[in-house]
């Protein structure tokens, strides 16, 4: 310890830093410059079911259009995906501030269910550009198929 600092001092530095390691994961969380959302899937069982995952940046950045844009995926048990990983020709819409996804699934079990993903791309700005690794994961409930509906009897004219 050093002489003229006092366990006080110590105390609260030592407050600091825990607050902006802290202050440094919630920013990270939430970042301004890009923006990664799935949706949500409500899927029958043993149908095929599309979630989206949506790309977008914000505040002046844009999708380096010439960069590898993938979303890698590992489905929870019980749910397959079509494709384990999706590139940049896989897009369903892209532009330069936003691209999505279409995720093709299939429940097997009735249920929450998840797949987690991680995307990458990267963002740029006129002289700046940042590689992205942004893990996510898209909700799935599945749910048995709607019995069909009875048929009322037919009556007999006489």
């Amino acid at each position: 310890m050093l002489p003229h600092l006092t366990q006080s001092t110590y105390r609260a530095a030592a407050a600091c830093a825990a607050w902006l390691l802290l202050a440094s994961a919630t920013a990270r969380a939430v970042d301004d410059a890009y923006e990664v959302k799935p949706s949500n899937v409500k899927a029958t069982l043993g149908e095929k079911a599309t979630a989206s995952v949506v790309i977008a940046t914000k505040k002046g950045w844009h999708l380096n259009a010439e960069a590898p844009l993938t979303l890698k995926l590992t489905p929870g048990p019980g749910i397959t995906v079509e494709k384990p990983r999706l590139v940049r020709a896989d897009l369903a819409a892209s532009s330069d501030s936003s691209a999505r996804f279409h995720v093709a699934l299939v429940a097997a079990q009735a249920g929450h269910g998840e797949v987690q993903a991680e995307a990458g791309f990267v963002i740029c700005q006129e002289t700046l550009c940042r590689p992205i690794k942004e893990k996510l994961v898209i909700s799935v409930e599945a749910s048995p198929p709607a019995a069909p509906a009875k048929q009322p009897a037919k009556s007999r004219g006489k």
